[in-house]
Parts: C-alpha cells; sequence; structure tokens
C-alpha cells in the first residue's frame, strides 16, 4: 500500500462539496493492471453482472460488483496502490476498508444515462464518513462523465429507484422523499464533473447525488469504482435486497456492527488482514 498526502483544501472540497477530481493520481502501469482486470471480468462475468441498458439501445450498458476476491489484478490495484490511504484522509477517518468493487462499461453508441441517485440508500451501512472512488481507463468526455450535485451529501436520504423503470425496490414508497427534477433546471443547482484522462479519479459520498450521459459512437466508457468504509460505518440488516447483496451477511454481523468482516478488508494502515 502506497502512501499518498493530499492537501488540506482537497479535503476541505471534499467535504464542503462531497466530490473532488484528483488529476493523475495513478501510474500508467496501474491503469493498464486494471484494463486487465476490466476485460477478463467483462470476459468472464460474476452472477452478479446485468446489463442496465434497454433491449433497443444501440449501445451496451454493462455492470458487475465484489470481484475482487476472484479478479488477481482487481486485488492487486486495491492492495498496492495509494488509494486506501486517499480514501481515509478524504473521510478523515483513522482507517479505510474496502465495501465493494464495481465495474462499469457503456460501449460506443449507449444512450442510456445513469440517472440522478444517490448510493447510500441502496446499501447495508449507516454512518458517515464514507466514499467512493471512480476512475475510469479510457478518456471520458465532459458529456460522458459523472456529474455531481455539490453539497447534496449532507442530506437528506432520497428515495432509491431501479434505473430502467423507476421502481422502489428498496424503502417503502412514500418513506423517502423523492429526488429533485434535476434535469428541469439544471442552472439551479451547482453541478460538478470533469473531463478525466486515464490515472484521473473522482471521489465522492456515498450521499452525493451523481448522474451520467450515455457515450457517443467512437468512445468506450470502461470505469472501475471502490466504495471505501471509515471507522463510523456500522452494518444496518435490510429486510429487502441490496444493490449490491451480502449473502448470510445478517447472521454474522449485528445490527449497528462494525463493519470488521473478511468481505470488508482493511485498507489503511495496511494489516495483515488487508493482504487480500
Amino acid at each position: 500500500m502506497q502512501t499518498f498526502q493530499l492537501p488540506e483544501s482537497t479535503l476541505e472540497a471534499f467535504q464542503r462539496d462531497g466530490a473532488v477530481c484528483i488529476r493523475q493520481l495513478f501510474s500508467a502501469d496501474e491503469v493498464a493492471l486494471l484494463e486487465q482486470g476490466i476485460e477478463q471480468n467483462l470476459a468472464s462475468p460474476s452472477e452478479r453482472a446485468k446489463v442496465a441498458s434497454s433491449a433497443d439501445d444501440p449501445g451496451w450498458f454493462f455492470e458487475d460488483f465484489c470481484n475482487w476476491q476472484d479478479n488477481p489484478q482487481y486485488r492487486q490495484f486495491i492492495f498496492n496502490s495509494r488509494v486506501g490511504h486517499v480514501a481515509s484522509q478524504l473521510m478523515r477517518s483513522n482507517s479505510a476498508r474496502l465495501y465493494h468493487d464495481h465495474l462499469l462499461v457503456k460501449e460506443p453508441n449507449t444512450r442510456q444515462p445513469t440517472p440522478w441517485h444517490q448510493d447510500q440508500p441502496y446499501y447495508n451501512v449507516e454512518g458517515r464518513q464514507n466514499c467512493s472512488m471512480w476512475m475510469p481507463v479510457d478518456p471520458v468526455a465532459r458529456e460522458s462523465t459523472l456529474e455531481f450535485v455539490a453539497g447534496s451529501h449532507l442530506g437528506p436520504w432520497l428515495m432509491p429507484r431501479t434505473f430502467l423503470d423507476n421502481q422502489a425496490k428498496w424503502f417503502p414508497e412514500g418513506s423517502l422523499a423523492d429526488l429533485p427534477d434535476i434535469e428541469a433546471d439544471r442552472s439551479a443547482w451547482n453541478i460538478l464533473g470533469w473531463a478525466l484522462e486515464p490515472g484521473d479519479a473522482v471521489f465522492f459520498h456515498m450521499l452525493t447525488l451523481h448522474a451520467a450521459g450515455g457515450v457517443g459512437g467512437a468512445r468506450r466508457r470502461r470505469a472501475f469504482s471502490l466504495r471505501f468504509l471509515g471507522e463510523d460505518m456500522c452494518h444496518a440488516p435490510r429486510p429487502w435486497r441490496t444493490s449490491p447483496e451480502f449473502p448470510g451477511l445478517a447472521s454474522e454481523l449485528e445490527g449497528g456492527a462494525p463493519m470488521e468482516h473478511p468481505l470488508f478488508p482493511r485498507l489503511w494502515p495496511l494489516t495483515q488482514e488487508g493482504q487480500g
């Protein structure tokens, strides 16, 4: 595990806005390693993989989750890069655990957008010290990148819905407020987004509202995301199937317990537990 000290201005921006861009955080060799892992993942998807675009979409939006244990390139990237140290700083936490990995691939001509949403309501965790990393291995144009509503990580929790048909399959209908219609008047919101090159990464809080557009005809958009848990994060068993799901975890970790489990290895400070 490498160390990498972030400037205080970046830490303050993350706490204020809920999203930051860190340029050239990863080397060309690390990007190439991750690209190998992504191609292996695409060639051999897990049972959790899904297509998130409709059948009439001229492109293809593919997602897969929780593959670090079976993908040696993912594992090497996660445990040997500086990402754990960066996450711990952004979370203002003395430690950082891996929550899960997430592959998102939009092939050329994919018109399916990623709609506005928060991540944490889909999950089985509670707490404030968390963050996610999203990094491409292909250049990403501004119109295809992740966008964020600055400050939305401060709350409230908003209703999670399925991306394709807008169904409430998690919290019961009416139990959380619905998302505002951000696209109806984008000028009313402080929307952040950055064109990205391989080696760049964005980090954001699990409650930050975010979305992404489709991709044009000449570009793939292969992106790898990691979710991190800080010191105050605890298990929140749900009566529904979370996304992703962790089968059997509720029988091993009670509600309110720290996320101390082999599925969520500590990345910072690195211990024998976090050797993958």
